[in-house]
């Protein structure tokens, strides 16, 4: 039986109270939605799913071959993550959280996605700071290979380039940051990034600074609740040969 609204799990983190709920919307006939919230701030809900999911699926269609090594930063409730999964010509998804209690809602099968992502032999849940991570002089993501160049970083952690989670994670939004990652990428790697404001035309000419020129796609997808459309932003970057 699931209650109209249910606390699923609630932990305090270094970033805050971070909480997973589960409720029941009466405005969309009772439909079930998971959501996460760190404090007062909502992070994520099932109900917008759209842009995560054409984050990874955007991204690959501008791979080519098999046996892709893709790394995704931020798990949430793992829509980018089962979207590369799709794909069968990944051979490794590596998905970075600074959160274990994310972690350990998909592995306790907490959220609806979950047992699909770690029954996944292609995948691998790592608990880090993908900022840090990033920024380190190490060549990349994978605790286990830390040697490993990727074919795509897909990263979903905060709202915008411009709206951190964590002030600290400024530093990767420079051409600096964004430098150091990109040597973490095989050539012709891309990175991808999800926002949830609008283009951002002085953070696309700093893509372009490190990057092929970038494209940045405008995503949009029903809103039930303002009898409308919502879009966010995807942003796709081509590493330079």
């Amino acid at each position: 039986m699931i209650l109209e609204f249910e606390e699923l799990d609630y932990q305090i983190t270094p970033l805050g109270e971070i909480s997973l709920r589960r409720r029941a919307e009466p405005r969309l006939n009772g439909e079930i939605l998971y959501e996460v919230k760190l404090g007062d701030e909502f992070l994520m809900s099932s109900l917008f799913t759209e842009a995560e999911v054409q984050l990874s699926r955007l991204a690959l269609a501008m791979l080519e071959g098999i046996e892709l090594d893709i790394v995704v930063g931020g798990l949430g409730l793992g829509y980018t993550a089962v979207a590369a999964l799709e794909s069968q010509s990944v051979r490794s998804l590596v998905v970075i959280d600074v959160m274990q209690p994310v972690i350990d809602w998909h592995r306790r099968g907490l959220v609806p996605l979950g047992n699909e992502l770690v029954s996944d032999p292609r995948c691998k849940l790592v608990h880090a700071n993908f900022f840090d991570t990033a920024l380190s002089n190490s060549s990349g993501f994978d605790p286990e290979d830390p040697n490993q160049l990727v074919h795509a970083v897909l990263l979903d952690i905060d709202h915008s380039p411009r709206h951190w989670l964590n002030p600290e994670n400024s530093a990767f939004y420079s051409a600096q940051g964004l430098q150091s990652l990109s040597s973490k990428l095989r050539p012709d790697g891309i990175f991808g990034l999800w926002s949830n404001d609008p283009p951002d035309k002085e953070f696309i000419a700093l893509l372009d600074i490190v990057f092929q020129p970038s494209e940045a796609h405008i995503v949009t997808f029903p809103n039930p609740y303002s009898g409308g459309e919502s879009s966010n932003t995807v942003y796709l970057a081509r590493k330079r040969k």
